[in-house]
């Protein structure tokens, strides 16, 4: 503000780092009254975490003004919340029909590698909006409002890596192409991390990086896992398991096992029990899967089913609808940014270990099919490595023991190497099995 600047900073950590603790953070102190210059807004694409944390923050709201003395309602204390954390297309759709400057000065983008690329948002806006004009990918839209700006504006852009799990998703190289194409006017505050393959930013990252207005800034990249308290390196763990570098992932092993135990089971009520017996007080605990995970049926967890996230993250033990049930499966596309303290993984056949790489399935009418798409197998291994890392303190992995009579579930053909995958992968499985077949 005081240099009439436009900046735009890629804020980079690995999963459970509090990139999205930080965004808030700043959302909240400048939060939008009139008398504040540096008006902020929290912004993300993911309905179940705005939905969580307006929820979670309105009650917060409610129970300090209460135990403040003062009369309030929910409805009056959620608008306070609403104020500074919006989900990203009311943003989009408001600077869509208003060619102003928006109000914001501060925007943060949350799990900004999951904007829009050219073809997704274009698409979107000739079927959804009635605009077959429109030819520009999320980021581009997005900085071109913030640009509309004369003097200054903020963009936080925070990255989480290997997080891009569904089509369209353009990954941080959308961001950079926008900048380098059309704004190179803008400065750019860049974690150094966000060279990494896991960022997948792409060549276009080579362009604006060369930009002169472009700066490193190791203090972008969190480093340390704050979900995983018990155990830092959970995230590289995981990173390692789904990569296939088994000598990083029994080095990571050897680091975490004393303080956060992970165990693996062919019988899921052994899974459901040893989270129940492992969490104390109000520890919250609940059952994942990935949303491709189409054979889990007959182990009574079915995807097609939708949580509601509000109560699967926030209700009380005694409501069926929450996590605490262990009933309803939550997949990748309603934990990812959320968290529980221990985690019930149940793993299908759509990612399994053949020979000494990864396999990529889905389940298409009576049968599984190959997928051979890169970027669909991108995703696939996205969503478990979001799954595999919502635990604060510990997870049971359920793999299915197969059925010789069901062509779908074969042991010799998909389960059993999926359990084959995870003791050659990592050894601690081997050690840590509570139920065998």
């Amino acid at each position: 503000m005081a240099n009439h600047e436009k900046v735009i900073c890629f804020v980079t950590g690995v999963p459970g780092a509090g990139k999205t603790l930080a965004g808030l953070n700043v959302a909240k102190r400048h939060r939008r009254e009139l008398e504040q210059p540096t008006h902020a807004v929290f912004l993300s694409g993911n309905d179940p975490l705005v939905t969580v944390l307006r929820e979670a923050l309105t009650r917060a709201e409610v129970a300090r003004r209460k135990a403040a003395g003062q009369k309030t309602t929910k409805d009056s204390a959620g608008k306070s919340v609403k104020a500074f954390i919006q989900n990203v297309r009311h943003f989009r759709d408001e600077g869509l029909h208003d060619p102003r400057a928006p109000v914001d000065r501060v925007v943060i983008f949350d799990e900004a590698q999951r904007a829009w690329d050219e073809a997704q948002c274009s698409s979107f806006m000739k079927r959804k909006r009635k605009r077959p004009d429109f030819h520009q990918s999320e980021p581009e839209f997005l900085v071109s409002c913030m640009d509309r700006h004369p003097d200054w504006a903020v963009i936080i852009c925070l990255a989480g890596g290997g997080q891009e799990i569904n089509t369209g998703e353009a990954g941080i190289g959308g961001w950079f192409e926008a900048i380098a194409r059309r704004f190179p006017h803008w400065k750019m505050v860049i974690s150094p991390r966000l060279t990494d393959r896991e960022y997948a930013a792409g060549q276009t990252s080579e362009r604006a990086l060369a930009l002169p207005k472009s700066v490193f800034d190791e203090d972008l990249h969190l480093s340390v896992s704050m979900r995983s308290f018990r155990a830092e390196n959970v995230s590289a763990f995981v990173k390692a398991l789904l990569d296939g570098e088994t000598a990083a992932a029994q080095d990571q092993d050897q680091q975490l096992s004393a303080r956060f135990p992970i165990v693996i089971t062919r019988d899921l009520s052994a899974a459901k029990r040893w989270v129940r017996d492992h969490a104390r007080g109000s520890e919250r605990f609940g059952l994942l899967a990935s949303s491709s995970a189409q054979r889990l049926k007959p182990h009574a967890v079915d995807v097609r089913v939708a949580i509601d996230p509000v109560h699967y993250f926030l209700s009380d033990r005694d409501d069926t609808r929450s996590s605490y049930y262990l009933e309803d499966a939550a997949t990748e596309f309603q934990v990812q940014g959320l968290e529980l303290d221990w985690a019930c993984v149940t793993w299908d056949a759509d990612l399994r270990f053949v020979g000494d790489r990864w396999s990529f399935h889905e389940f298409r009418g009576k049968d599984w099919c190959n997928v051979n798409k890169h970027e669909r197998q991108q995703f696939l291994r996205n969503a478990y490595r979001v799954l595999l890392t919502r635990a604060r303190q510990g997870m049971a992995i359920f793999i299915p023991p197969g059925d010789a009579t069901d062509h779908t579930a074969r042991p010799a053909t998909t389960t059993r190497r999926l359990h084959t995958c995870a003791v050659r992968a990592c050894r601690f499985f081997a050690e840590a099995i509570i139920a065998r077949s």
